[in-house]
């Protein structure tokens, strides 16, 4: 296990760096851009102009089992699997990740990710996606929202999409952190609502399915396309539904992703940023009942660790792998931050199921691209990965990261419609040894 001093990252050979703490964040950029001031920009690794692809691993995948293991634990904690040596040869992963192991000199881990908040899905999904807590009807913007309101569309394309749909019910029902939330509708994040892993997915006929015309109300009960409508215009030039048909992709590329709906929304998702689409979530579950999700409780309705092995795990390797090395060969990878998160951990031991339940305690994520530094694990768990032992991150802190990586500055105010000025972040800070 690597153990590092408050406020140093690990780094692939081993040395370790001083975190560059400095107060303040990097302005935001300029907004006047003309059509070929953005063109230029976006092919640039300018952080004015980057892109975000959130993977959100809906269900709360458990660190042991992934970016974390403990394999010198005792076997109630260190769990089935075992782990395997990476291209660090500091950072031991998963076995089951082989294609990351290959490439972690171009990912960062951060392992000391938490919350001391309800350990319920709902709050883990608000405070990463939002950065607050949704209390009495006041509900906080996505951070693609948000970003949508500083920088606007470019394109034609909405700033904000998700795919494929929607998160539903997750056991609690409250907000999932994933509306414009006081920004009002016009912000909301665009929602495909479609399969792209459907052997019959057609892109024109969801997006003629989705762009229905809607009152100022939003009564047809699809605000996010009235919210297209709103900031962009309707997405009808070619070159905007252009980016939405994976039929343009060849079946090579497309099988590298999986044709599962996580592996060929991820490959729309790298479609999308190369559109003009500023942030791209992919929810990887769209529920965590009846169905295989990371939520790992043992027994039905809930998923096993079993089914991480034969059919999560391997998934999200190959759907992950492909989109990284994707961006990395097509020179967008700088240019595009990608963050797999899940809402929390798992308990540090197994229950009596054979399974892990839920655990806001400590939990690892995993990062490439838009200017992060490969190579490096940020953070610590303890030895029974149940609490941070060094280097405490928030789903805040994320949040403010993803916020530097686009060269905006997470402190800044934002005045909501009824006049109420609101930092981006209140309680975050950038995890700034990831660019250094």
């Amino acid at each position: 296990m690597i153990t590092m001093g408050q406020g140093r990252s690990a780094t692939c050979t081993g040395v370790t760096r001083r975190d560059f703490l400095r107060l303040g964040g990097l302005g935001l950029g300029s907004l006047g851009f003309t059509q070929a001031d953005l063109a230029a920009a976006i092919n640039s690794d300018s952080s004015a102009e980057r892109s975000v692809i959130l993977l959100l691993l809906v269900g709360g995948p458990s660190q042991l089992e992934t970016w974390d293991p403990k394999p010198g634990a005792p076997a109630a904690v260190r769990g089935p699997f075992g782990s395997i040596a990476t291209r660090c040869p500091v950072v031991r992963i998963c076995e089951h990740l082989p294609r990351m192991a290959s490439m972690m000199d171009r990912l960062a881990l951060v392992r000391s990710v938490h919350h001391d908040a309800a350990p319920i899905h709902e709050t883990g999904h608000q405070l990463l996606q939002t950065g607050r807590l949704s209390q009495g009807g006041d509900e906080a913007p996505n951070f693609g929202s948000v970003i949508g309101r500083l920088k606007g569309a470019r394109y034609g394309q909405p700033a904000s999409t998700i795919l494929p749909g929607p998160i539903a019910s997750t056991g609690v029902h409250i907000s999932h952190g994933q509306s414009s939330g006081w920004l009002g509708t016009a912000h909301d994040p665009f929602i495909l609502n479609a399969d792209p892993g459907a052997p019959d997915f057609d892109p024109r006929s969801a997006l003629d399915r989705t762009l229905v015309f809607l009152d100022e109300a939003g009564s047809a009960g699809a605000p996010h396309a009235l919210a297209l409508t709103r900031t962009t215009g309707p997405l009808l030039t070619h070159a905007a539904r252009n980016a939405f048909d994976l039929g343009e992709e060849n079946s090579r590329t497309r099988d590298a992703y999986g044709r599962s709906t996580f592996g060929q929304s991820c490959l729309l998702a790298r479609r999308l940023v190369e559109g003009g689409v500023r942030v791209v979530t992919v929810n990887m579950h769209a529920t965590v009942f009846n169905q295989v999700t990371w939520d790992c409780h043992g027994s039905a309705p809930f998923s096993t660790l079993d089914d991480y092995a034969r059919e999560l795990l391997p998934t999200f390797d190959r759907a992950f792998s492909a989109l990284i090395d994707d961006l990395d060969h097509r020179g967008r990878l700088d240019s595009t931050l990608v963050l797999a998160a899940g809402e929390f951990g798992r308990t540090p031991r197994l229950n009596a199921a054979g399974g892990r339940d839920h655990w806001p305690g400590v939990w690892s994520v995993a990062l490439a691209g838009g200017g992060v530094r490969g190579g490096q694990v940020v953070g610590a768990s303890d030895a029974d990965a149940g609490a941070p032992a060094d280097r405490p991150v928030t789903p805040q802190d994320l949040l403010a990261t993803i916020y530097h990586s686009l060269g905006i500055d997470g402190k800044q105010y934002l005045t909501s419609p009824d006049g109420e000025s609101r930092a981006l972040v209140e309680d975050g800070e950038p995890i700034r040894e990831l660019f250094v």
